[in-house]
């Protein structure tokens, strides 16, 4: 657990950089890749989930 918190703040982190520097390149889609396959890992994933669900429930 405590691997899978470093590696999503750390990729988390990463990602927010390349975003807010606007990078589009393939590195940056392998940054997202990971940070959502590590975030699923989390105690967090659930909730996400739902909000998810919420949102495109609200759109449609």
């Amino acid at each position: 657990m405590t691997f899978t918190v470093s590696a999503v703040l750390f990729f988390g982190v990463v990602l927010g950089v390349l975003v807010r520097s606007r990078q589009t390149t393939g590195f940056a889609a392998c940054v997202a890749v990971a940070f959502g396959f590590l975030l699923a890992f989390t105690n967090f994933a659930p909730a996400i989930r739902d909000l998810l669900s919420r949102a495109v429930s609200l759109s449609q």
